[in-house]
């Protein structure tokens, strides 16, 4: 059942990085046409989409999109990962450390391994920058590796938004 689940998650990253940026060609990718998606074994109050490379198999920078609330509990990544925050407000949890409140223009970085939380405060819109393959494994309280299931089991369960809403016509 993990195997078919990671499959699934593989599957959905490697179609939506079909419309990322080839790594060699510059070029600009619109915010207003990028078309965001959820991701199995995360948060339904969370959807992304690669803006540059493939990450199934490498570095790549990721759109990241939170509903206020919305919690991506205890975990860690086994790539170093930086996050840049672009709108909203969110809280950033690291194990060994005091959290900390992020804002437009903030930026942190994760070594991969270390434990954090990210936690959306109002509505969060942010780049996640991979060194290397997604992953995601969460953590119980003690640092336990836990399935997905359960670690999100008491997040919110409102699914963020997958597009931006259309502009009224009003003059």
């Amino acid at each position: 059942m993990k195997s078919i689940r990671m499959l699934a998650v593989i599957a959905f990253l490697a179609v939506m990085a079909v419309t990322a940026l080839a790594q060699d060609k510059p070029g600009v990718v619109s915010a207003a046409t990028t078309k965001l998606g959820p991701l199995e074994g995360l948060p339904a109050c969370l959807t992304l989409s690669p803006q540059r490379g493939d990450p199934t198999k490498g570095p790549a920078v990721i759109l990241i999109k939170m509903t206020t609330g919305c919690k991506v509990p205890w975990h860690w990544h086994t790539a170093n990962e930086g996050l840049m925050i672009v709108s909203g407000k969110g809280k950033l949890e690291m194990k060994g450390a005091a959290a900390q409140a992020m804002s437009p223009g903030d930026y942190a970085y994760l070594p991969g391994k270390h434990q954090h939380e990210f936690t959306c405060m109002a509505a969060c819109t942010f780049f996640d920058v991979t060194e290397g393959a997604f992953d995601i494994h969460y953590v119980d309280k003690d640092g336990n590796e836990i399935p997905p299931a359960q670690a999100l089991k008491a997040s919110p369960a409102k699914p963020a938004a997958t597009k931006a809403p259309a502009k009224s016509d009003k003059k």
